[in-house]
């Protein structure tokens, strides 16, 4: 009777048509990586709301909320890296794949690292990664905490980039992401309208964390669309 009404439900959910279907706007805001998303829009249409990683308002707007507004970090990651070698990326509280994944297709040069603490999402990211056939990815199950031990130990090499969203406000999250980076690295915050309250409430843990130079930006999400906002912190 339950699985029954598990597929009567993902029938449903699936007829849910999303507002920016078919817009000319995916691929002027994706362009190479809109085949990719197209396969990753489809698994979070069938599965997303079911598996826990959405919720049932996002349904009709999935390419606004979760992939065009996850992409719209791309351009100050570009910027970030111009001129270093590596092009290291990690996403903390990768969850869903926002922004990581989206950043991952969009980013096929630059090497993208999820990390994610949640059994059930890291299964998720293997799924999409697969799916979407991602070569550039690594998915580290685990705190941002153990990543960086590994860092500090140098076991692994420290991050030019870090990026996270819907994760922790400022005054956890400078811990949790800071210390990942290199020298003068940069955290890249996707965050709400609250940014630079958060920010305020924050700078003491950014200072401790090793953060210098904080700075809130509307970030474009595409033509006619809400822009979001990111939070940039520099590594000293």
């Amino acid at each position: 009777m339950e699985a029954n009404l598990d597929k009567k439900y993902e029938e449903n959910t699936q007829k849910i048509a999303d507002e920016l279907e078919g817009s000319p706007l995916l691929n002027e805001v994706l362009g190479e990586a809109l085949e990719k998303c197209k396969l990753f829009h489809v698994k979070l249409q069938q599965e997303g709301l079911i598996r826990g990683l959405i919720g049932p308002r996002d349904m009709n707007i999935l390419w606004e909320r979760h992939i065009l507004n996850s992409a719209a970090v791309v351009p100050f990651i570009k910027e970030a890296i111009v001129g270093r070698k590596n092009k290291r990326v990690a996403d903390v509280g990768s969850g869903g794949g926002f922004p990581g994944l989206v950043l991952a297709a969009c980013l096929p040069d630059y090497d993208v690292t999820l990390i994610e603490p949640m059994e059930r999402r890291v299964d998720w990211l293997r799924e999409c990664v697969a799916l979407m056939k991602l070569k550039n990815v690594t998915i580290f199950h685990g705190r941002s905490d153990e990543v960086i031990d590994k860092v500090k130990s140098h076991e692994i090499p420290a991050f030019d980039v870090v990026t996270c969203r819907a994760v922790a406000p400022m005054t956890k999250l400078a811990g949790w992401t800071i210390p990942l980076l290199n020298k003068h690295g940069k955290l890249i915050a996707l965050k709400g309208k609250s940014a630079q309250a958060e920010v305020e409430k924050a700078v003491k843990m950014i200072r401790k964390a090793g953060g210098i130079d904080t700075h809130v930006f509307e970030a474009p999400v595409a033509s006619g669309l809400q822009p979001t906002t990111v939070v940039i912190v520099n590594k000293a």
